[in-house]
């Protein structure tokens, strides 16, 4: 990512002043190193809210690819998984963010906001199977049509043992682009991709992920 810029997340605002407080104590009573020291709090926040420039911001994206939406680690690719995958024939793929990813969510794949639901629950670590279905979450479903097809998906935010909170700035009839920015989670999380059968999946457990970059996988007729 040489040469692209990096912002910060307004989110971050809260938190740095919140953390800021120890290190303005400790210098109003005059213990100057303590301060000092007590500054990677705030710090360490506003990091975690970083936003990086990435190549869908600043490049077409082919209109049958669909990028990963978040920083992170794989933690399953394959048939959409029971009780986990929306009701219907899925393929799906999961990926765990930790406190030190980038937690700025992207859309996967562009086109139109047609529902999103957001459903309080439980804060489970986010690798757990049942995170998925019991902490607290939005489920974003989109629609796009493409050379006379209408293509539909739906991708998931949730939060996990860490993260206490699902920031989605989008809403039905908004227009996304591939790879654009559509909120975030704080802090440590895990989102979901359903795809439908016939598209094909790039991207394997274990693999790391790039949002707006690495290719997750491809629409029938994209070129591999």
């Amino acid at each position: 990512m040489n040469g692209k810029a990096t912002t910060i997340d307004r989110e971050a605002i809260v938190p740095a002043v919140v953390g800021a407080i120890p290190s303005v104590v400790a210098l109003a009573t005059g213990r100057r190193r303590t301060a000092a020291a007590l500054l990677a709090l705030p710090a360490g926040l506003v990091a975690f809210f970083r936003d990086p420039q990435r190549s869908a911001d600043v490049a077409a994206v082919d209109e049958d690819a669909v990028l990963a939406p978040a920083d992170g680690k794989v933690m399953y690719a394959g048939p959409g998984q029971p009780e986990v995958a929306p009701e219907g024939e899925w393929q799906q793929i999961s990926i765990f963010l930790s406190v030190f990813d980038v937690h700025i969510n992207r859309a996967p794949y562009g086109g139109t906001v047609e529902s999103v639901h957001y459903r309080p629950g439980k804060w489970l670590a986010a690798y757990k199977f049942e995170s998925a279905f019991e902490n607290e979450r939005s489920d974003i479903t989109m629609v796009r049509t493409v050379r006379g097809e209408q293509r539909r998906y739906v991708f998931r935010q949730i939060v996990g043992l860490v993260a206490r909170r699902v920031v989605t700035r989008v809403k039905a009839g908004d227009t996304v682009a591939t790879g654009e920015r559509i909120g975030l989670m704080k802090f440590g999380s895990r989102m979901d991709i359903f795809l439908p059968p016939e598209v094909k999946l790039t991207v394997e457990t274990g693999q790391r992920t790039v949002a707006g970059e690495t290719v997750v996988a491809h629409w029938p007729g994209a070129a591999v």
